[in-house]
């Protein structure tokens, strides 16, 4: 459970670096999204949680 609310307040940092250091980008990136199609937005998903398992993978073997 520690392990998980670690990972919770690393996405946190994440986001608000985005949102706190780039607003302009943050707001340019959600117009973008409302755009695309929904099977683009599930697959880029997909191979985020992809990628997130293999990251996780990696450094806990």
């Amino acid at each position: 459970m520690q392990d998980f609310l670690a990972a919770i307040g690393l996405v946190l940092v994440i986001e608000g670096l985005v949102y706190g250091g780039f607003p302009a980008l943050a707001r340019k990136l959600a117009a973008e999204v409302q755009t695309m199609p929904e099977n683009m937005l599930r697959l880029g998903g997909l191979a985020a949680i992809a990628v997130g398992v293999g990251i996780v993978w990696l450094v806990r073997r």
